[in-house]
């Protein structure tokens, strides 16, 4: 555990104290009267209860809508599987400030919906939901799918032959042995969707506004950073909440499963009913996934005298507002960078804070595995800020350092690797370890013989989730990233904050690059999880 606390309380800790000590701490003294006055603020208030039901409201929305989906990918084995989980992934790498505006041309003023039926959807809270299910449907498809892929289907046969129903031996056999997945995942939907920012902001206009838009508004429009650590605060403590509810509910339903290669329980759909399903997963995908995606990049050729690559040349060309000090072709290069060493960093951090998660008990680990989830659920924008006033004395002056971006980008990719990793390494049997022990193998060697072969699976797939979350995290990387080296979605949120047409029509460009890109990463990692799980079980 030494690497992961230490890593949290220099990148997270320190930070988001040092922003909240300058908001609350006013001449020497602690200023707590000022949580009694922000909090009885009508406004406030507002803003509390929307953050919490909406974020309720999508999280169950996304779980009805991809675990089937989940179901598909675990169990159906058919043309074209690894390119279709690629695309579904892609709108959870996409800057956030993306997301808001591909559902603004699809439901807002001018946009698909409204040429064709009339019917616009921004300033409304549906349109919100619908684009927080866009956002996150990846996360439970990986997250259950990928546990979903590697359980015994025989056990679930052998309760049938005992004369469970089909549906009894799910909700008996199949349901416990996922709960953990599923917690995970709702409790990652959830976060996300609490903390929402770009995408409440453009599709929700100023009628609705979650804690995560009013702390930027404090912080960035009013400069009260009062009421912004107060906000910081109760966010924090709601967070804290959350975490503590879900280890209490799922802590000992994590027990010993029989995994099996997930080649052996995929097939194809047999009956009218397993075909009926995946014919609704893959028209869900194209309504909700696809069309969104394909309205940017219709976006990013449609110029004012017809379609073509007048864009995409732009960003080759410097640019001569000077906002720019590279051409934004370069950001492409710099993003993959500051993604790739930030997996690195999350797979380390995070691989060692699982190990140790699994090995040990105690309230102290316990109450350590939901601190691991609170970079999820606290401001991004409290971090950014609190990179840059903490990180600028020897012997941590980083500011002017690269490494800072890819830091900043770890904090979020580590929750996915410990969440991704955990239940499958607590599903691993005790006794097998012992066995290797008592044939003398040393706990290194054990490790690498028994557990590694069972978790590969579920590491590559962590990889794949730190890598996503690295290209698209915005939050933080907007106050740290430099003017020689932005990231993509740094330069997609900078041109579309500019008028005109060049400027909207490069940020569509860069989108559709960074979808490309992404999906292009996931298929690789498609491919060689492939490779390296065949027949290792």
């Amino acid at each position: 555990m030494a690497v992961p606390v230490a890593f949290f309380a220099l990148f997270f800790a320190w930070p988001v104290v040092s922003i909240v000590e300058r908001g609350l701490r006013v001449g020497g003294r602690w200023q707590f009267g000022r949580f009694g006055e922000t909090l009885s603020r009508p406004e406030i208030l507002d803003v509390l209860w929307f953050t919490l039901w909406q974020a309720l409201a999508s999280t169950g929305l996304t779980l009805l809508i991809a675990l089937p989906g989940a179901y598909v990918f675990a169990r159906f084995e058919f043309r074209g599987k690894g390119l279709l989980r690629a695309i579904v992934t892609v709108p959870f790498v996409m800057p956030t400030v993306m997301v808001g505006t591909a559902f603004l041309a699809l439901v807002g003023r001018g946009g698909l919906l409204d040429e064709l039926w009339g019917v616009r959807l921004d300033t409304t809270v549906w349109a919100i939901l619908i684009a927080h299910v866009f956002f996150n449907y990846a996360v439970v498809v990986r997250t259950v799918g990928g546990l979903w892929a590697q359980l015994d289907p025989r056990q679930e046969e052998a309760a049938r032959v005992l004369g469970a129903s089909r549906w009894r031996a799910w909700r008996t056999v199949t349901l416990p042995a996922l709960a953990p997945s599923v917690a995970a995942a709702a409790l990652m939907v959830f976060l996300f969707t609490a903390s929402s920012f770009a995408v409440v902001q453009i599709l929700g206009g100023s009628t609705y506004s979650t804690l995560e838009t009013e702390i930027y508004r404090q912080t960035v429009v009013r400069f009260d950073l009062t009421t912004a650590a107060v906000l910081t605060l109760v966010q924090f403590a709601a967070v804290g909440a959350v975490l503590a509810v879900h280890a209490r509910t799922v802590r000992r339903r994590e027990t010993a499963l029989r995994m099996v290669a997930s080649e052996q329980t995929a097939r194809r759909p047999r009956g009218v009913g397993q075909w009926a399903l995946f014919a609704g997963v893959l028209l869900s995908i194209a309504l909700l996934i696809v069309l969104p995606l394909g309205v940017l990049v219709e976006r990013s050729f449609a110029t004012s005298h017809g379609y073509g690559l007048d864009y995409y040349r732009a960003l080759q060309t410097p640019d001569p507002s000077g906002t720019f000090l590279v051409p934004l072709l370069d950001t492409i290069g710099n993003s993959l960078r500051y993604a790739v060493v930030a997996t690195l960093i999350a797979l380390v951090v995070g691989g060692l804070a699982a190990a140790a998660l699994t090995r040990r008990a105690g309230r102290l680990v316990r109450g350590f595995d939901a601190l691991l989830m609170l970079p999820l659920g606290v401001s991004a924008v409290t971090v950014g800020f609190g990179f840059l006033i903490t990180l600028d004395e020897p012997p941590f002056d980083l500011r002017a350092s690269w490494i800072l971006v890819p830091l900043a980008q770890a904090l979020v990719g580590v929750p996915f690797v410990v969440r991704t990793m955990l239940p499958v390494l607590r599903a691993v049997d005790e006794r097998l370890r012992e066995a290797a022990a008592v044939l003398g193998a040393s706990p290194w060697r054990a490790w690498r013989e028994v557990d590694l072969p069972l978790v590969r699976r579920a590491l590559l797939i962590a990889a794949g989730f730190a890598f996503a979350v690295s290209l698209g995290e915005f939050g933080a990387t907007v106050f740290i990233a430099r003017p020689d080296s932005p990231t993509l979605p740094v330069a997609v949120a900078r041109l579309l904050g500019r008028p005109g047409e060049l400027n909207y029509g490069q940020a569509m460009a860069l989108s559709t690059i960074l979808m490309v890109v992404c999906a292009v990463s996931l298929l690789l990692l498609e491919r060689l999880r492939t490779e390296r799980t065949s027949g290792e079980f």
